[in-house]
């Protein structure tokens, strides 16, 4: 993005004005396209000006859901085709082509959306890790919040980590974050190599960083989570002369447990809003869960739409 935005309402608006600056909007391939709650986003977002799309799938189902749902898609391509291979196929072309920017998971397994996007030969393998990485717009925080991995790496070596940090930091420099501070969340702030493990990766990390290995980025811990987030907590903790403690835009969690718990909990108890995707591959994923939201699934493609191409 040209500049930095702080909240989903103002990354709507700029992702409007670059679709009309560059005469369109760019386009989503959805895999299995017959969902309500996937429609329902994808008609918020052509309507709202963000993204049209592609609904790849069995086209009888799809025109039957967005009947019975009273959702007009009567202007959006429909790909008729029911064998799931095929579907997750005809997608993947779409990016490989430059037809679609962003890839989107329907009514459609994990495991199947996954393998399309990771075959070989027709997939969308970059060369990168594959990470899933949130972004929240919290009433009680500055700035978006980034946390990652809630979803696809288990638990993540030192270099795994470190591919981790590289797509969160991506992110959020499409949105306009020059150099973002990465906090590596532990429970303390000293370091325990032998009974806390995590703690030692943190220093790592941020040994890392400040030696210019991990590119264009502030990456410092281990902090406990409120450390990260919390001016107050830094300056109690005499950690408020570092860059990140207080200002992180991006939190990085120890394993796929810890990243879950903190992504449900600002989901659930943060009255803010969010958005996710996976980052890593020739483009960005959209890949929701059939619990999240409406507004979640929307805003994951305003996200993935904001993170995609130049």
């Amino acid at each position: 993005m040209e500049m930095t935005v702080s909240n989903f309402d103002e990354l709507i608006q700029q992702v409007k004005q670059k679709n009309v600056k560059d005469g369109g909007k760019k386009k989503v391939a959805v895999m299995c396209a017959d969902d309500e709650e996937v429609l329902a986003a994808l008609v918020e977002a052509r309507d709202s000006g963000v993204a049209d799309s592609f609904l790849v799938g069995n086209k009888e189902r799809i025109l039957k859901v967005a009947q019975e749902s009273k959702l007009d898609i009567s202007n959006m391509e429909i790909i008729d085709e029911s064998e799931i291979a095929k579907i997750g196929e005809i997608c993947t072309d779409l990016v490989n082509s430059g037809k679609a920017s962003v890839m989107m998971k329907g009514l459609v397994a994990t495991s199947d959306y996954m393998r399309a996007v990771l075959n070989k030969e027709k997939g969308l393998r970059s060369g990168k890790l594959l990470s899933h990485v949130a972004v929240f717009d919290l009433p009680t925080y500055h700035k978006f919040l980034a946390v990652t991995d809630a979803a696809v790496t288990i638990r993540p070596t030192l270099e795994e980590k470190a591919g981790l940090i590289g797509n969160a930091a991506d992110v959020m420099r499409r949105l306009g974050v020059r150099k973002p501070k990465v906090a590596v969340i532990c429970a303390v702030e000293t370091v325990n190599p032998e009974k806390m493990p995590a703690t030692a990766d943190a220093q790592k990390l941020s040994e890392m960083a400040k030696a210019g290995k991990l590119g264009d980025v502030f990456v410092d811990g281990p902090f406990a989570l409120d450390v990260a987030i919390s001016k107050h907590a830094a300056k109690v903790k005499k950690l408020d002369y570092m860059d990140v403690p207080g200002d992180a835009d991006v939190i990085l969690a120890d394993d796929i447990e810890s990243g879950n718990m903190i992504y449900k909990c600002l989901c659930n108890f943060g009255q803010g809003r969010s958005a996710a995707i996976v980052s890593g591959a020739k483009a960005p994923l959209v890949l929701t869960s059939r619990s999240d939201t409406h507004e979640s699934k929307y805003l994951s493609i305003v996200l993935a739409i904001a993170t995609s191409g130049n």
